[in-house]
């Protein structure tokens, strides 16, 4: 482990000396003043992304199941609530991807928060309300509860200190669940990714030297508080096909890198650190079951 780690280290030490010179790292560095070419890349990249991801939606997903009209539905019971935990994450990783992309532009801070860290809530709310219309599901009011709350994260972060103190993060971990009902928690590694529930953590990554001003500590060190649940084969409670469901929620206590505090004169690692923020990096952790059991893990993913 520590071969590859060196290893890893003289990677992007040599990966940051050959693009620190280069077009391509330039490209990458955010305009200091509004880049009209650019401001216009993105808004239409977006767009079309997003246009493009719904219509896939609509034909991929959305075909198979016979229409109906527009209803609502209250599943806020379901799943210990792991799948309102992915809405808030999507919404707030969507809002920063927005907002970043748009700094990248050199767009005004203003215009950052009400045009691109409002992404994640209008495409997410897109998509409920294409579930309203699908007799299979129904527009979510808790779904949509979650998705403005990850937007609420983003932005309120930036009014309040101009920057994200406290990024949202997501790790997984392989379970048993998933070959026991492979059609709903998901068939092969890909599908689990999304779909087994058990297996996926939500963890509130703080910076300790944001708040404690110290010089003691790294700065691209984390605090990191994670929300997971265990024994779910179903979204209720009470489902008289699966009847001995043991669930129980988890909370977590561990470490985790900032990888957009570590300090690089490449714009071209500081766009991959962005990119790879998105995942909890694996640390030693404190688990807290929902029924008061304390466990220790070594390394948890």
């Amino acid at each position: 482990m520590k071969v590859a780690f060196v290893y890893i280290l003289v990677f992007f030490s040599t990966s940051a000396s050959l693009f620190s010179q280069s077009k391509f790292n330039q490209f990458l560095k955010p305009s200091d003043t509004l880049n009209t070419s650019r401001r216009n890349t993105v808004v239409i990249s977006e767009a079309s992304l997003a246009t493009a991801t719904l219509l896939g939606l609509n034909q991929l997903w959305y075909a198979d199941y016979p229409r109906s009209n527009f209803k609502t539905l209250n599943d806020s019971g379901e799943w210990l609530q792991m799948d309102k935990m992915g809405h808030v994450f999507s919404s707030y990783q969507l809002g920063r991807l927005g907002a970043n992309t748009l700094n990248w532009a050199g767009v005004s801070k203003k215009d950052q928060l009400l045009y691109g860290s409002t992404l994640g809530l209008g495409f997410l709310t897109a998509v409920e309300i294409m579930d309203g219309f699908s007799e299979e599901w129904g527009f979510s009011w808790s779904d949509m509860a979650a998705n403005a709350a990850g937007t609420a994260l983003h932005v309120g972060q930036e009014l309040l200190w101009q920057e994200q103190r406290i990024v949202l993060k997501y790790s997984f971990h392989r379970t048993q669940f998933a070959k026991q009902r492979p059609n709903k928690l998901g068939n092969g590694l890909a599908e689990e990714f999304l779909k087994d529930y058990n297996g996926q953590t939500y963890w509130l990554s703080a910076n300790i030297n944001s708040f404690l001003k110290t010089e003691s500590i790294p700065n691209w060190l984390n605090l990191a508080f994670g929300y997971g649940a265990d024994g779910m084969l179903t979204g209720d409670d009470y489902d008289p096909l699966f009847l001995n469901q043991n669930r129980t929620r988890q909370y977590y206590l561990s470490l985790d890198i900032d990888l957009t505090r570590i300090k690089t004169n490449s714009h071209l690692l500081k766009t991959l650190f962005d990119v790879f923020n998105v995942i909890k990096l694996p640390f030693p952790t404190l688990e807290l079951n929902g029924d008061g059991r304390i466990k220790w893990h070594h390394i948890y993913f």
